[in-house]
C-alpha cells in the first residue's frame, strides 16, 4: 500500500475527487493548496515556503494537479498561467527529488496534440500546441521529462481529455448544458458545438491514477486518459437534454477566440494504458452524466 499521497491543487475539481476517491481506497491522503480546506496551505510557487511543511510530512507519492487550467484565463494573462503551470510544475519537481518520492503523477492534457491530430490519437503523436494553456502543458510535460532522465524521478504523465464530474466548475461547458437544461434554458455552444473529443467522468481519470501510482510499469511513460470515444460538443448537449428530458433551445455561438475557430477534432486510443496498468473505465458516459446532473439537481435545489 501507498504511504501517503500528496495532491497538488486538492481543492480544486479533480483534486477533491482524487481525494474522495483515494480516501475510500484506504489510501493516506495529503492535501496543497493556495485555497483554505487543505493540510498544507501554500503556493506552488514559493519553494522555500513548501519545502519545511512536506520535509515534516514526507509524502512517498505525489499527484501533480495544481495548475490554470482554463484557457481563456491562460490567454488574458499569459505570465500567471506559465508561471503557475511550467515553474509550479518545476518546484513540485524539485521537492520531489528532495524528498527521494517513490512516484510523481503529472496530470498534462491532451491539447498538447492540438486541434487535428491523427486518429485516433497514440501517445506517439507530435505535438501541436496552438495556445498558451497548451504550450504551458508541453514546457511542463519537458520539466517532468528532465528530472526524470537527469535525476531519476520516478515520474508518470496522463494526457487527459475532457473530464468532467460532480465538483466540476459551474462555468464548466458540462455543468452549464445541465444547469440549461434543468431550467429549460438556452444551451450555448461556441463554434456551433463543432469540437469532437472524449468526455469521461472523473472517476475513471481516479482510477488510472491509482494504477499508477502502485505498478512499476506506470514509471517513465506517458499515457492518454479516456474511454477511446467520440463524441462532439453538440452530441454532448443534446445527449444532455435527452438524459434530462428537457425542453431547453441549443443555439451556436462564434468562437471564443480566433486560435479555437478551428474545430478540435481529438479522440484518443487508450490500447497502451490497457496493455501496461491493465486501464478499464469504471463509468460510462450516460451514468457519469447522470451522476453530475443529480449534483446539480441538488446545488440549484431543484
Amino acid at each position: 500500500m501507498v504511504a501517503q499521497v500528496l495532491i497538488t491543487g486538492s481543492q480544486g475539481f479533480i483534486g477533491r475527487s482524487l481525494r474522495e476517491y483515494l480516501t475510500r481506497k484506504g489510501y493516506s491522503v495529503l492535501g496543497l493548496d493556495v485555497c483554505d480546506g487543505a493540510e498544507i496551505k501554500a503556493s506552488i510557487l514559493a519553494l522555500d515556503s513548501l519545502l519545511p511543511p512536506l520535509q515534516d510530512h514526507r509524502p512517498s507519492h505525489v499527484v501533480h494537479l495544481a495548475a490554470i487550467s482554463n484557457p481563456p484565463a491562460c490567454r488574458e494573462d499569459p505570465l500567471n498561467c506559465l508561471n503557475t503551470n511550467v515553474l509550479g510544475t518545476a518546484n513540485m519537481l524539485e521537492v520531489a527529488r528532495r524528498l527521494g518520492v517513490e512516484r510523481f503523477v503529472y496530470l498534462s492534457s491532451a491539447n498538447v496534440y492540438g486541434p487535428r491530430p491523427p486518429l485516433p490519437v497514440v501517445e506517439e503523436s507530435p505535438l501541436s500546441p496552438r495556445t498558451v494553456y497548451d504550450y504551458s502543458k508541453v514546457m511542463a510535460e519537458k520539466c517532468v521529462e528532465a528530472y526524470r532522465r537527469v535525476y531519476g524521478v520516478p515520474t508518470v504523465v496522463f494526457r487527459s481529455w475532457k473530464v468532467f464530474g460532480e465538483y466540476d466548475s459551474p462555468q464548466s461547458a458540462i455543468s452549464r448544458f445541465i444547469d440549461a437544461c434543468l431550467r429549460d434554458g438556452e444551451i450555448t455552444l461556441y463554434n456551433g458545438g463543432r469540437d469532437v473529443t472524449d468526455p469521461y467522468h472523473v472517476e475513471n481519470l481516479c482510477h488510472a491514477i491509482e494504477l499508477a501510482l502502485r505498478n512499476e510499469n506506470a514509471v517513465g511513460e506517458v499515457f492518454n486518459v479516456g474511454t477511446g470515444n467520440a463524441l462532439s460538443i453538440r452530441e454532448l448537449a443534446e445527449l444532455i437534454k435527452r438524459l434530462t428530458s428537457s425542453n431547453a433551445h441549443i443555439s451556436n455561438a462564434p468562437p471564443r477566440s480566433a486560435e479555437e475557430a478551428e474545430p478540435m477534432i481529438s479522440y484518443p486510443s487508450i490500447e497502451k494504458i490497457r496493455r501496461l496498468l491493465g486501464y478499464r473505465p469504471i463509468v460510462s458516459l450516460e451514468e457519469g452524466l447522470m451522476r453530475q446532473v443529480r449534483h446539480r439537481q441538488r446545488v440549484l435545489g431543484f
